[in-house]
């Protein structure tokens, strides 16, 4: 949403046009999604339901909403025109949440819900719904209205998963709090019937997430259940590199329709990495490191390098290449280290201060050497570079030890699976 509408009430968004970046409409606001959470906690909100041109309902995650200003809401012109399909975890907010009878934490008093109001946590990408506007008495022709307020979503009680859902529900809400490994190492636990419940309430990026911390039985699995059009979204909201492995277990028929399925960009990326060997670089990669061309500023890297979505072993250097700067990039020109960038003016030019006497690793590089290289220099990721001196991606010290480790190591060393689930 827009940077300086820091909290909207979703009673003026219902009917509000949406245009994609270059001023086209794609469609109109029909309705917000939401994901009630336990414990009191504010809802987040996931995205809007989009009615097309077609008269097709869709979803438009909240990642891909870059502004709310003057009555329309600008998108980032990537639109996935599946048809929406609600989720047992979501909650409409405009047709499930407003016109309900609730009650006020503090006295016990019932109220109706007029609005709720959706705003953006500080620092971070996430929406969550944070006030609600109710109104006291039950009105009516033949009464006469109540005062109306505005209250913390905290001072309300009767629409939380605790009062009205059972099942995978709870149990995903229960567990929201968990990083994606240790829900992994929980859903691991569990038997697949209900495995396959938490993977259907999960949203696409949490997911996927969780996908990426399994053990590959278990991605099989969990893949193999859910429709085709929802594996592809799935899939596409992974890392390129784990994606390539998950579909590299599939059978070629199977691993050929979810690719046709994927946007053609992801596709793309994934096809590349398909055709490395596994334990090689090539295989091991990812194809998203931050790349900076050299006139790129201290600035501008350190932008990069906060991004919420990266981890810390992608954030922890930036790689300089010429155009184009998309990996298979223009000509690898060096790294530059995080604490480096701390140390040097935010005007400073990366091509400057670019450290280019470490040699890149070659994409049939096999494990062993990857290995012996990161220890030796003490490196948390190092570039991929072809015999045309193309950037192709970089491994990362995460994906090195998942090769490295025993098969049966996410069954050691947690202890939260029995505790979490119960048993």
């Amino acid at each position: 949403m827009a940077s300086g509408a820091s909290r909207v009430f979703v009673s003026h968004l219902a009917g509000v046009p949406v245009f994609d970046p270059n001023g086209d409409q794609v469609g109109r606001v029909r309705d917000l999604v939401a994901m009630l959470r336990v414990g009191g906690r504010p809802p987040r909100v996931l995205g809007m339901v989009v009615e097309v041109l077609s008269r097709r309902r869709i979803f438009l995650p909240m990642t891909r909403i870059t502004g709310v200003a003057s009555g329309q809401v600008i998108t980032t012109g990537v639109v996935n025109m599946r048809r929406f399909e609600q989720r047992p975890t979501e909650r409409l907010v405009l047709g499930e949440l407003l016109d309900r009878r609730v009650q006020l934490v503090e006295n016990g008093e019932e109220v109706t819900v007029l609005d709720v109001a959706v705003q953006q946590l500080p620092a971070r990408r996430e929406w969550e719904i944070g006030k609600v506007f109710v109104r006291r008495g039950r009105g009516g022709a033949l009464r006469r209205r109540g005062e109306a307020l505005t209250v913390d979503w905290s001072a309300v009680t009767g629409f939380t998963l605790e009062e009205d859902s059972q099942g995978a529900e709870s149990l995903v809400a229960t567990f929201e709090r968990l990083r994606p490994a240790d829900l992994a190492n929980v859903m691991h636990h569990l038997t697949p019937k209900r495995r396959a419940e938490v993977a259907a309430a999960l949203d696409d990026d949490r997911l996927a997430d969780v996908l990426e911390e399994l053990p590959e039985d278990d991605q099989v699995e969990i893949l193999g259940k859910l429709e085709d059009d929802r594996a592809a979204d799935v899939l596409e909201a992974m890392d390129p590199d784990d994606a390539a492995d998950l579909l590299s277990e599939l059978p070629e028929d199977d691993k050929e329709r979810l690719l046709a399925l994927m946007r053609p960009g992801d596709a793309a990326d994934v096809r590349r990495l398909l055709a490395y060997e596994e334990r090689t670089a090539g295989g091991l990669m990812t194809t998203e490191p931050i790349v900076l061309r050299p006139d790129a500023t201290v600035a501008d890297a350190l932008a990069r390098v906060r991004r919420q979505d990266l981890s810390p072993a992608l954030a922890a250097q930036v790689y300089v290449c010429r155009a184009p700067d998309e990996t298979p990039t223009g000509k690898y020109l060096g790294t530059v280290h995080f604490q480096r960038l701390l140390r040097d003016p935010p005007f400073t030019l990366v091509g400057s201060i670019v450290e280019s006497d470490l040699p890149p690793l070659a994409p049939d590089t096999p494990l062993p050497q990857i290995t012996g290289y990161l220890a030796a220099y003490n490196m948390v990721a190092a570039p991929v570079v072809d015999e045309s001196g193309s950037l192709l991606g970089a491994v990362t010290v995460d994906d090195v030890l998942d090769h490295l480790l025993p098969d049966d190591w996410r069954e050691t060393g947690y202890g939260l699976a029995e505790a979490a689930s119960g048993r």
